[in-house]
């Protein structure tokens, strides 16, 4: 070994630093590019994908899809990670909403990204296994896969031809044909009428097969959904009582059904209703820690306790005598609201200028700030002074909105950055010093051959480390400067 590390020239490890500083700046730019584009560090999900599966490791990856099977049991749910991305529960009617947007502005009031997640969570709720059994089920079966809305409405014409009792078919012409809330009213009427005949024939004959348990839950999924939408119809319409018990029959009737969220439908018409009480017993059974929280939760809790203060509170007098313990509870619930989403009081307070809600929502993000803004803005302003305490509280509280999710920099980003940064170091120092240069890379070689590096962690382990090395290279710095042999040293 001391032959041949003799025999190196100052110019081979200068060469040598160079070439990796180099290939570790390349893994540095390629290892940024990949997390900004995508996120995630690529050597880190190569590692969790392909490496930890090899040593017996398991992945902990959360499901990445939106929609849930109304035959699901609860336990499952609760034990599962937190999504980020949910179908908005109070999501406007294409046809006689959204459509009525782009007729006026000429603008697609949704994003392409929107509507896709919307395909899917169309095929997941309407679609099984067994629709090749009946032709009008294959048929709605392509139809949830168009893009194109007019061969979406004509495929659901189609299937009409072949089966009148299709409810899926009724389903699509009502959001997307119906350019009213009364005719899709209208459609979800005989959706449901036809969607009860096909879930009680479901109902008989699920436990004879696998496939037959498939086709209850995609039953059970079109039931639901009607009736949620039949419930939302009757809100829009002014019914609102109706809708109130249309909910809460359908709640009773589906009780594990909380990941679908209808409870934040029920919470709005309830606000419309100004039934304080029933909105807090809703809030006292959903807003539970096993639960996933939502802006609708947090922001209603906060809006009930400043409703027991807001009318009669004011900052100047507030600073002055303090606050009372029910204008604490009030502050600390608009805190915790705020905490969870950070971006609701800008649209509340009207400094951001609402927009239509999108069909998905991000969780803590700007997107769930519309969708509850839109739609409870009014019961703000109707509770005197609930602004007013929002905007003190707030604007004294926080002064920078939050970015939900933030993306941390993976591990490998920092290594590849330092390593980068060491190996450029060193390339420069081999290019000023070359001859002490020579001795460290000597003694790192002599301590991995020899064993001395052994591996030791915690701070003296460390220091035990860098004291051998320093030994080693002040030993060898002795060899080259006195020309001393080798095994004296």
């Amino acid at each position: 070994v001391t032959v041949f590390l003799s025999t190196l020239t100052p110019k081979f490890y200068f060469a040598l630093t160079v070439t990796s500083s180099f290939i570790s700046g390349l893994i540095f730019v390629f290892e940024w590019w990949h997390f900004r584009k995508y996120g995630t560090s690529f050597i880190e999900q190569v590692s969790v994908s392909h490496l930890r599966p090899l040593i017996g490791g398991a992945e902990n990856t959360p499901p990445a899809t939106t929609s849930f099977s109304a035959g699901e049991n609860e336990t499952s749910r609760q034990n599962m990670p937190e999504c980020k991305v949910w179908r908005n529960p109070l999501n406007l009617f294409r046809g006689a909403e959204y459509s009525r947007y782009m007729w006026v502005t000429g603008k697609e009031p949704l994003t392409y990204y929107d509507m896709n997640l919307s395909a899917q969570d169309h095929q997941n709720f309407f679609t099984c296994d067994t629709d090749a059994l009946r032709p009008s089920d294959t048929v709605m079966q392509k139809a949830w896969r168009e893009r194109n809305p007019q061969a979406r409405i004509k495929a659901a014409y189609q299937a009409l031809e072949l089966n009148n009792d299709c409810a899926t078919a009724y389903v699509l012409l009502a959001e997307e044909e119906a350019t009213t809330i009364v005719d899709a009213e209208k459609y979800f009427k005989q959706a449901l009428k036809a969607g009860e005949m096909i879930y009680r024939k479901s109902q008989n004959c699920h436990s004879q097969s696998p496939q037959h348990e498939a086709q209850l839950r995609r039953d059970t999924n079109v039931l639901v959904y009607v009736k949620r939408r039949l419930a939302m119809c009757a809100r829009k319409l002014g019914r609102i009582r109706e809708a109130v018990k249309m909910m809460r029959d359908l709640m009773k009737e589906f009780p594990l059904l909380s990941m679908l969220n209808i409870h934040e439908n029920l919470l709005e018409a309830l606000l419309e209703l100004q039934a304080y009480a029933d909105v807090q017993a809703v809030l006292a059974k959903y807003d539970d820690i096993s639960l996933p929280k939502s802006a609708a939760i947090c922001y209603t809790a906060a809006l009930l306790k400043a409703r027991a203060v807001s009318e009669r509170f004011s900052p100047e007098t507030a600073s002055k005598r303090g606050l009372s313990t029910a204008e604490i509870n009030a502050v600390e619930a608009i805190h915790r609201a705020v905490e969870f989403n950070p971006h609701v009081p800008k649209y509340l307070l009207e400094m951001k200028s609402l927009v239509l809600p999108p069909e998905h929502i991000l969780k803590r993000g700007d997107s769930e700030a519309v969708a509850y803004a839109f739609f409870h803005l009014q019961h703000w302003k109707r509770i005197e002074g609930a602004l007013n305490l929002l905007h003190c509280t707030w604007e004294g509280t926080f002064h920078e909105v939050s970015v939900y999710p933030q993306k941390e920099l993976p591990f490998f980003i920092h290594f590849t950055a330092g390593l980068c940064s060491f190996s450029a170091m060193l390339a420069l120092l081999t290019h000023q010093f070359p001859e002490l240069m020579v001795i460290f890379a000597k003694a790192v070689s002599i301590i991995s051959v020899t064993g001395l590096a052994e591996v030791t962690w915690g701070p003296w382990g460390v220091l035990r480390s860098v004291v051998k090395w320093a030994l080693v290279s002040l030993m060898l710095l002795g060899y080259e400067l006195f020309h001393l042999p080798l095994q004296e040293s």
